[in-house]
């Protein structure tokens, strides 16, 4: 086991051999199936995996209610970096298939991992951490989210058609993506755009609402959002719109800049 230091005063993450990092939370955790509560804790870990951007929790067996997990049945493969002991969860009158499952790692004997159901149709229902639910995944306390106010120039493009145009953005950087930036409505064409019923969650910003390019070309639908109710932190870009930065073109003060690659390219492009 490896240790690599966070910040002065703060707990270190700690590498298992499997290529896991984890840390310990001070957060009470609580996870519900209906009105079951299946984990409270008070003890929880926070776990990377490899092949994900975001945490999970994993959680000491005394705070769990084992009672309610039966060996799977058909537990998956390949999952879970290299994860071989799953359960099914019998709770509120319904059984969920892989609900939970153990890392193979030393350092996390004796602890389990749950799916959130949001993200995996398994899994419990709804997440607290303290007396706040939360959602589709843990925060990451070494992720910040910062929306702020801008008077920088932003012009989008689709196929080489200006589909929005302002000197009022809301600029937002988050740990490891690229910069979105949220336009006012009145300074996008959305009259160019269909609403559908996609939307996603986002334990940071909320619940977001999508419309699609109704114009011709290799364009994915479902590139334009925006957040009618976003969480207090990031109230300021409630009702603005933001363009998926890897399928536009963006020119910010003049300059046209690149199309990053991220996890978002892989998902649009599949769609």
């Amino acid at each position: 086991m490896t240790t690599h230091p966070v910040h002065p005063g703060a707990r270190s993450i700690r590498t298992t051999p499997e290529g896991l990092m984890w840390e310990p939370s001070e957060r009470w955790v609580r996870g519900r199936k209906g009105d079951v509560t299946v984990v409270d804790s008070r003890h929880p870990v926070l776990v990377w995996e490899p092949h994900l951007p975001v945490p999970q929790y994993a959680f000491p067996h005394a705070d769990v209610r084992t009672d309610l997990l039966r060996p799977a049945k058909n537990p998956p493969t390949g999952k879970h970096t290299g994860s071989q002991v799953f359960y099914d969860l019998d709770a509120d009158g319904e059984v969920r298939e892989n609900a939970a499952w153990r890392f193979p790692a030393d350092d996390l004997a004796g602890h389990i991992a749950f799916e959130w159901f949001l993200r995996t149709d398994t899994g419990l229902d709804h997440w607290y951490e303290e007396d706040e639910e939360i959602f589709i995944h843990p925060r990451d306390p070494h992720k910040r989210v910062d929306a702020l106010p801008s008077s920088r120039h932003v012009r989008v493009e689709i196929d080489g058609q200006v589909v929005a145009d302002t000197r009022d953005p809301v600029l937002l950087f988050e740990t490891s993506l690229p910069t979105r930036y949220y336009l006012p409505r009145a300074d996008v064409r959305l009259d160019l755009f269909d609403a559908t019923d996609h939307s996603t969650g986002c334990p940071y910003k909320g619940t977001a609402e999508y419309w699609s390019w109704r114009g011709e070309g290799d364009v994915p639908p479902n590139i334009l959002w925006s957040y009618p109710e976003p969480l207090p932190a990031v109230a300021v870009v409630q009702g603005r719109l933001a363009f998926f930065n890897e399928v536009v073109d963006i020119t910010l003060d003049g300059e046209r800049l690149e199309r990053p690659e991220t996890p978002f390219s892989r998902m649009l492009r599949k769609r």
